[in-house]
Formats: structure tokens, sequence, C-alpha cells
């Protein structure tokens, strides 16, 4: 669906408010540890839960080991990012969550794009994911940058 010229930028301008994003930056790195330690102690059960199908598969279910964090963290995202909160738990925690600034809610496959593209932007690009909130409008980091999104209060 394909919004008017002049309805977008109504949407766009929805989120100009600078109150939005007081804090913003602070909060985005507590929710990001919290959410960690969420992710890794959701990681114990799916252990375990592997070991039982590795023995099951008479071994070929220990394959899944190298991926344990990655079949953790992706679910997670898509279900609480991609859900009506457009938060992770951490993010809830803080009082932030991801907009699009096209006005459209954030779907499950925007989600998982945001969360691999910070883990990817990270590994090549640490410093810079952090500084560009010190630059970019609305204080996004790259990969909110690249994909339409920002986080707000609230």
């Amino acid at each position: 669906m394909s919004y008017p010229d002049h309805a977008r930028e109504q949407t766009i301008g929805a989120y100009d408010d600078i109150a939005l994003y007081d804090g913003v930056r602070t909060r985005r790195v507590l929710a990001f540890f919290i959410d960690y330690a969420i992710v890794l102690a959701l990681c114990v059960p799916v252990a375990v839960l592997i070991f039982f199908v590795g023995i099951f598969t008479l071994g070929l279910g220990f394959f899944l080991y190298p991926i344990l964090f990655l079949l953790v963290a992706i679910p997670y995202i898509a279900i609480s990012m991609g859900g009506p909160n457009q938060a992770t738990p951490g993010m809830r925690m803080m009082n932030i969550r991801v907009v699009r600034l096209d006005g459209r809610p954030v779907d499950s496959m925007l989600a998982i794009v945001h969360g691999v593209l910070f883990w990817a932007l990270n590994a090549v690009l640490t410093p810079f994911i952090l500084l560009a909130t010190l630059v970019l409008d609305r204080k996004q980091t790259v990969h909110d940058w690249l994909l339409g999104t920002a986080v707000i209060r609230g």
C-alpha cells in the first residue's frame, strides 16, 4: 500500500519531536544487555532440547549447537520486536520501542533484518554503530538509518 506524499510527510513529521529521543542512547544500551541476558538464559533449555534431539537423531542434532544463539535470538526478536509492542522485553523495561518512519508497524521480517544488520554491522563497524547516533537524525544507528526506522521513548 502506498501513501500519498502529504500523508507520508505528516507521518515522518510525527517523529520529529526531540522529546521522543531523550535518553534513547543510554536506554538502548541497557536494553541490549537485558535482552542479551534473556536470550542467553533461553539458550539453556534449548541446549538441553538439542541434546535430546541429538541423541534421538544419532548425533545429527548436535550440529545445531553452533547456531544455538541464532535459534533462540531470531524468534525472540521476530516475536517481540515484530509484535504489537514493537519492542523486545529489554526495550519495554527501558520504555523504548522501534518505529518505522513511514508510519507502518514493524513486522517480524523487518525485526529480523534489523537484528541481523545490527550483529553484522557490529562485526565490521563496531565503534561507528554508536558514533552514528551523534550525527544521524533521531539518534539513529546505522542499521536504523538503512532500514528507515528509529527508536523512540514510549
